[in-house]
């Protein structure tokens, strides 16, 4: 599928598509690494939920995870990757340039009050 001026449409990530990973690959590329509790409050999903996003986040190589303990309670940290880093900000730039051309065909699309 091509746009009006011949041009592919931009790539999004299939694996950040998801609201869910968007808004978790985003909180992890502004921290080092983030608890699990604190991924599960920010995403606002279930224990469940957030795990399975984390395991197919990192199957595709895009979070890793460590597993440790705070005292004597396991913990599980959550860190986004390089790899995870370039597809999110790709993925963006997607996201900026379709918003670009909605805004410029809107723009040549304008309808004058009254008409």
């Amino acid at each position: 599928m091509t746009g009006s001026t011949g041009e592919a449409p931009p790539a999004l990530d299939r694996e950040l598509h998801h609201p869910t990973r968007l808004a978790l690959a985003a909180y992890l590329s502004a921290c080092g690494e983030a608890e699990f509790a604190v991924l599960r409050d920010y995403c606002e999903v279930s224990d469940s939920t957030l795990s399975k996003t984390l395991s197919a986040l990192e199957k595709t190589g895009y979070v890793s995870i460590r597993k440790g303990y705070l005292g004597k309670r396991p913990r599980t940290w959550a860190a986004l990757t390089l790899t995870g880093r370039r597809a999110l900000a790709r993925h963006l730039a997607a996201l900026e340039e379709i918003a670009a051309a909605a805004r410029r065909a809107g723009a040549g699309t304008q309808d004058t009050p009254g008409t």
